[in-house]
């Protein structure tokens, strides 16, 4: 039976909560695209939301970018449990960088929703708490690899 190396349960974390983001950025999408009609929205203001000037960036729905965050940190998180990769630095950092990219740009979008657009999406909601415990799991990469026993006393 093998386990599962201490390091390796925060990518995973990442793995799987990015993955959560790859479908709900990809609804959004697929709303912006014209993929699906209406969006379910259990509460807030999605239709509104979505609908407002701040949707999109460079000519691109906000979800599009969205899909393409997640796609990437989902990745460099698979990346990072390959045995090779797993005690790798720069995967950490990567990490951590994409997800401090994503917090940044969440908080922002959390910003308009909240002081211009006076409307909440649900779905965006779901996303900024997604993002945040990405943000968070990719902070346990910075900790420094456990130091060699250099006891002098044991034989």
């Amino acid at each position: 039976m093998t386990s599962v190396a201490p390091a390796a349960w925060p990518r995973m974390g990442i793995a799987v909560l990015a993955l959560v983001g790859i479908f709900v950025s990809a609804y959004l999408s697929l709303y912006h695209l014209g993929g699906i009609g209406t969006l379910q929205c259990g509460f807030g203001g999605c239709d509104l939301v979505q609908a407002s000037e701040y949707a999109y960036f460079l000519g691109l729905p906000v979800a599009l970018w969205g899909l393409g965050g997640y796609a990437a940190i989902f990745g460099v998180a698979m990346a990072g449990l390959q045995p090779r990769w797993a005690g790798h630095r720069p995967i950490a950092l990567a990490l951590l960088g994409l997800s401090a990219i994503a917090m940044v740009v969440s908080a922002y979008l959390t910003y308009l929703e909240a002081a211009v657009i006076h409307a909440w999406c649900q779905w965006c909601v779901v996303s900024a708490i997604l993002v945040a415990l990405i943000f968070l799991l990719s902070l346990t990469g910075l900790r420094p690899a456990s130091a060699p026993n250099l006891d002098m006393n044991s034989t």
